[in-house]
């Protein structure tokens, strides 16, 4: 099996991983801060750790201020339920976000609560900074946006936004899940108010684990409330942090495993892992991009961007194109990658989404090789089953149409045109009848 959908979890899990949670699942049984023997403080003392490490992998000033939750989609909810929701105002969001964002912002517009404008990327899924300015308003109350697309890759101009966002004190929600454990993140130097981690994408970490970093001074209203171990006797949730968010039962072996993955990106170099995916994803999309009818969507090259790019294959659907790559052992994602704000901007969303591919420090070259050739042999195949009409090459109907990408053989849509902004609606109208289809 020839595995390239990291972008939706990394796989396989380094055996360090595997063998922490093992340990933890053996070992630490007890519930951290639910009772004073020494098993339950042994248990604590694991999760502090990880928190202390995620802390300083975002450079956080207080690792108190670090959140264990379920997965980036659940740190999304709680950020944005839990300042919003009384709060209300305007609010900012990328057409290039997550359905993880996506939907609690939409939610929330369509009870009345906030005002929620979309700011549009450009064909290749950059923001402008400029059309940002422009929308500011005086009562936009937050900044909502992903560091980098899990479509095509394009990695946001964090510092500049983040210098805007500063001089106009207006916080700013990043969803980190594709981009930590790839790229830098400094959330004092950026003054990051809110940040969620996802921690089995490239933290290598396993699923149902992830955090929220929430800035001292930023509060938020509990998502959930219930047990945390200390102050029973109140009423609501404590006011310290990280109990203030953190009702129920953590768990435990997750957590474990994410310190373990986060052990395994300090030894292999957070750097070294994202030069090695880059090589991989740039040898994989050169050459699948010689096929006949491949388009790859991937951020500009003299632009930041990570190992994660997605294609079309002309005669192909999505969903037909990954089926016929997963008889042949390689693994991809097919359809809208929950993000069909992204696809609409990008210009694949009424091509039913694009596959998308993504290594991991885990891919081999050879691997990688071999995937070209499955990609080489379903496009074969195809041009071999279409009738051979008024003497036309079988392989002329796979060609794209349109005209090509301006830039190189990459490209953000099928004809290289630039879409048109995504239209806003009411709360965000026009997304509401596309389906994630995977």
């Amino acid at each position: 099996m020839i595995y390239l959908d990291n972008a939706a979890g990394s796989h396989p899990k380094p055996e360090i991983v595997r063998n922490t949670v093992f340990r933890a699942l053996t070992e630490l049984g007890a519930s951290p801060g639910r009772g004073r023997h020494s098993l339950a403080r042994h248990t604590a003392d694991t999760v502090e750790r990880v928190r202390g490490q995620l802390a300083e992998l975002i450079h956080a000033p207080d690792p108190s201020r670090i959140v264990f939750t379920a997965g980036a989609t659940m740190s999304l909810n709680m950020a944005i339920w839990g300042y919003l929701s009384s709060r209300g105002g305007h609010v900012l969001c990328s057409s290039m976000e997550h359905n993880a964002m996506v939907r609690p912002l939409l939610a929330l517009a369509e009870q009345g609560k906030i005002q929620l404008e979309l700011i549009p990327a450009d064909r290749w899924g950059y923001l402008d900074t400029g059309s940002l300015l422009s929308r500011i308003r005086p009562d936009t109350a937050l900044l909502a946006m992903s560091h980098a697309s899990n479509v095509n890759g394009a990695v946001q101009p964090l510092e500049e936004i983040c210098r805007i966002c500063s001089s106009m004190k207006i916080p700013l929600l990043l969803d980190a899940s594709q981009s930590l454990g790839l790229l830098p993140v400094d959330v004092q130097q950026l003054d990051i108010a809110l940040l969620a981690i996802a921690g089995h994408k490239a933290l290598y970490g396993p699923a149902g684990v992830g955090a929220l970093y929430v800035r001292p001074g930023m509060e938020l209203s509990p998502l959930l409330s219930g047990g945390t171990g200390g102050q029973s006797e109140r009423h609501s949730m404590p006011e310290e942090y990280p109990q203030h968010l953190e009702a129920g039962s953590l768990n435990v072996s997750g957590i474990a495993g994410l310190g373990a993955g986060l052990d395994f990106l300090g030894a292999a170099g957070q750097e070294n892992i994202y030069h090695y995916c880059m090589e991989i994803c740039s040898s994989l999309s050169e050459e699948a991009a010689i096929l006949s009818g491949v388009k790859i969507f991937w951020g500009k090259r003299d632009r930041p961007r990570i190992p994660v790019f997605s294609m079309s294959i002309y005669g192909f659907s999505p969903d037909e194109a990954a089926d016929a790559l997963d008889k042949l052992g390689v693994c991809i994602r097919a359809g809208y990658h929950c993000a069909p704000l992204a696809h609409q901007s990008l210009g694949s969303l009424e091509r039913d989404g694009l596959i998308r591919f993504s290594p991991s420090r885990f891919t081999s070259r050879e691997e990688a090789r071999l995937a070209v050739l499955a990609l080489e042999k379903i496009i074969r195949e195809k041009a071999e089953k279409i009738p051979d009409q008024q003497g036309r090459q079988k392989s002329s109907m796979l060609l794209p149409v349109g005209e090509p990408a301006e830039d190189s053989g990459e490209g953000a849509g099928i004809s290289g045109r630039s879409p048109a902004p995504p239209q806003v609606k009411g709360p965000l109208s026009a997304v509401e009848n596309y389906a994630d289809n995977g």
